[in-house]
């Protein structure tokens, strides 16, 4: 053998600490079958994949020679929701972890298992070690846990729970966990009584645990950039009329503007097509002719709907207008911030009238959008009548929906208002729509109009009794400005009646974007 060559000896353990996996499921039952064989054993598949699919990163195992030997699940929480007294299957979701919360402020320990056969190697600490780890690179204020004490049940006819945690913090006592706990760092905050219940040994109590990350930066709310607690929300009912010119319905709109500006409106809801009396302008007779003119204002409309937005300090969502691109028609709603800059939101699904009249495409994007005021989503009309895209919007976060519709009957009416009912019960969130009324007799294909604009809550206590905010009388001009509680909508979310978002089964289907944004 030459001297350059490396022998490579076969050693005892080959340690890896890593990310779990799904394919990670049969190790981990063998585990937690072996480790609590006298209470249930291990989770089902489906938990084990919810919890990965769900938070992966907090999802930590360490291997040797290829076998899962010992691993930790985390959860992040919003901490404030669930308080002290929780319990085990209340705070981690029926250990589904859908009580995950990206934004929260604490890392929850939901589970740590070492096999016996490897104890000694302190493979514990090492996983503990990792969470801490995962706790300062997020930036969270502490990790939380409830700890089983097994070794209670031998004491439980002569001490309390509390003078048990007393003799163990002061060695006198040895439990397996909550020694090891109080070694790397923990402190016991208080004791949780039923927290599981069928933990014969520690006779259904736990101790909870917080380990404080001394390295969280709090964010600094000032009064400028702060996260608002509300919104005040303006939406025009808008009449159709016949305009000379472009002047005369930009006339109109600022004076909607100026009047919610006035009462402090953080959002003015602008209808679809607000600007299609501009269609009668048309030298052409045809619908798709008249559109396709109509497209030709809609860059005059944006600078001034932006200009308007700014200078009378009010966010703008310009209802939707026709746009052409790459000799294709769009539907587009813009969004004119108060701070001069403007995003748009595609129509996706054009109804069969607009694909067929008017050779209109659909739109290939979709997000969630960041304002002074809240996280707001934007959906055109006919798209709210998808529940999957505002399924995909209210998981980036969206507070708001913003619906520009343009109906011509009731029943039409009736599809965008039922539809928007059940976007906010679902999803959790506010929903606005804004319409158009009145007639436009010399513009083919829009001659007539139906509206009524309303916003909608989550249907549970905290809310209107009919999930109703506000309404407008019918076909008739006017404007609606109705102030939103924003906090309402976290507290629904952990302590509403029925909780759409907690309760979503996410180890049996989710809503996958599949475009290219």
């Amino acid at each position: 053998m030459s001297q350059d060559q490396t022998v490579v000896e076969e050693t005892e353990h080959h340690l890896e600490l890593r990310n779990l996996r799904l394919d990670d499921y049969d190790d981990v039952k063998g585990l937690m079958d072996r480790v609590y064989a006298n209470v249930g054993g291990a989770w089902p598949y489906k938990n084990f994949k919810a919890q990965v699919a769900t938070f992966s990163d907090g999802q930590i195992c360490i291997e040797d020679k290829g076998k899962v030997v010992a691993f930790a699940i985390s959860v992040i929480v919003d901490y404030e929701q669930f308080g002290d007294k929780h319990s085990y299957d209340e705070i981690t979701g029926d250990a589904y972890l859908t009580t995950h919360d990206p934004n929260g402020d604490v890392l929850y320990g939901v589970e740590v298992i070492v096999c016996p056969d490897y104890r000694g190697l302190r493979l514990g600490r090492r996983l503990y070690e990792a969470r801490k780890e995962l706790c300062r690179n997020l930036n969270l204020k502490s990790i939380m846990a409830g700890g089983r004490i097994p070794n209670y049940g031998d004491y439980a006819d002569k001490l309390t729970p509390y003078e048990y945690i007393e003799q163990v913090k002061s060695k006198d006592i040895y439990d397996p966990i909550l020694t090891f706990q109080l070694s790397n760092g923990f402190e016991v905050k208080q004791v949780l009584h039923a927290y599981l219940p069928e933990d014969k040994a520690s006779k259904g109590y736990a101790t909870l645990l917080q380990w404080h990350n001394i390295y969280y930066e709090p964010g600094s709310p000032s009064l400028i950039s702060g996260k608002k607690s509300s919104a005040r929300i303006g939406c025009v009912q808008w009449q159709m009329r016949y305009f000379n010119n472009v002047e005369e319905l930009l006339q109109q709109a600022e004076y909607f503007v100026d009047a919610l500006s006035d009462y402090n409106c953080d959002v003015a809801l602008f209808p679809e097509f607000f600007n299609a009396p501009l269609m009668g302008l048309s030298p052409e007779e045809s619908s798709i002719d008249a559109i396709w003119h109509l497209a030709s204002y809609t860059d005059e409309i944006l600078t001034a709907m932006s200009h308007l937005a700014v200078s009378y300090n009010i966010n703008i969502i310009a209802g939707s207008m026709p746009v052409v691109e790459d000799d294709e028609l769009y539907n587009v709603s813009y969004i004119c911030k108060r701070d001069g800059t403007i995003e748009s939101q595609y129509k996706l699904h054009p109804t069969p009238h607009e694909k067929k009249d008017w050779i209109m495409k659909g739109g290939h994007s979709l997000k969630a959008f960041d304002t002074d005021f809240g996280k707001i989503g934007v959906l055109i009309c006919y798209d709210v009548e998808f529940p999957e895209l505002s399924r995909i919007q209210a998981d980036q976060e969206m507070q708001i929906l913003f619906v520009p519709f343009w109906t011509d009957t009731k029943n039409g009416y009736l599809r965008v208002r039922r539809c928007a009912q059940a976007r906010a019960i679902e999803n959790e969130c506010y929903v606005a729509i804004a319409g158009s009324v009145g007639n436009l007799p010399k513009v083919d294909n829009v001659d007539i109009q139906y509206g009524q604009t309303a916003v909608f809550s989550p249907s549970d206590f905290a809310f209107p009794h009919d999930a109703i905010v506000s309404e407008t009388t019918p076909n008739t001009e006017m404007t609606l400005i109705v102030d939103l509680d924003l906090d309402k909508l976290t507290r629904l979310q952990n302590e509403g009646s029925v909780r759409n978002y907690l309760d979503r089964r996410r180890d049996l289907y989710r809503v996958e974007w599949l475009g290219n944004d």
